[in-house]
């Protein structure tokens, strides 16, 4: 009895052995087969997910070539548009100060120098001052022609030096106009020009 039981257990052992053996064979079976169906699954997601990158790189490098050509022309644009800038000559800065100095000296009031350049072509500066009476407007205008003729040679006339009221001065390139006060609210070629007049200084 006992060495029937013995064989019995003996062939259940190798039955079992035999059974673990085909399942891990099948296991391993399974596993081999299902590796490349996994690989094949996978290498057509790869390539969809790559080709819209490819694309997003192709249109990126086609904007920024449209965009370079329209930074270039720029600079042209703004190389028409910018002003000339034009220098206004010494000598006639040097006149300039010499006639302030001049209606300084002889006690005018009120002086304006305005700058012309860009706004006419008369002149390049317009001097306005004031004479507190008919008298002192001519003796300004007169002293101011000597100087200018001993400085720079020139032989300027000063119209309207009989009356008094209005004396004008033409350098040329710069034209004096010395007032009456009276005369000079009246006429307010300082608002013509875009100048307002100083105020007189408090006492």
């Amino acid at each position: 009895m006992m060495a029937i039981r013995a064989s019995r257990i003996a062939c259940a052992t190798q039955e079992g052995r035999a059974i673990a053996t085909t399942t891990t064979r099948k296991r391993a079976a399974a596993a081999a087969g299902s590796k490349p169906k996994a690989a094949t699954k996978t290498k057509p997601d790869a390539r969809k997910k790559a080709a819209p990158a490819s694309k997003t790189k192709a249109v990126a490098a086609k904007k920024t070539a449209s965009a370079a050509p329209k930074k270039a022309k720029s600079p042209k644009a703004a190389a028409k548009t910018a002003p000339r800038k034009t220098g206004i000559p010494a000598d006639v800065l040097k006149l300039q100060k010499l006639i302030l100095k001049s209606l300084d000296d002889d006690k005018a009031e009120e002086i304006v120098s305005i700058d012309l350049t860009g706004k006419s072509s008369i002149a390049d500066f317009l001097v306005i001052a004031s004479g507190r009476s008919s008298r002192q407007v001519g003796a300004i205008a007169e002293h101011l022609v000597e100087r200018i003729a001993q400085a720079t040679g020139r032989k300027v006339k000063a119209e309207g030096k009989s009356a008094g009221d209005w004396v004008l001065i033409d350098t040329g390139d710069i034209i004096v106009h010395i007032f009456r006060p009276e005369v000079r609210s009246f006429y307010n070629l300082e608002k013509m020009w875009g100048a307002a007049i100083p105020e007189p200084a408090a006492a």
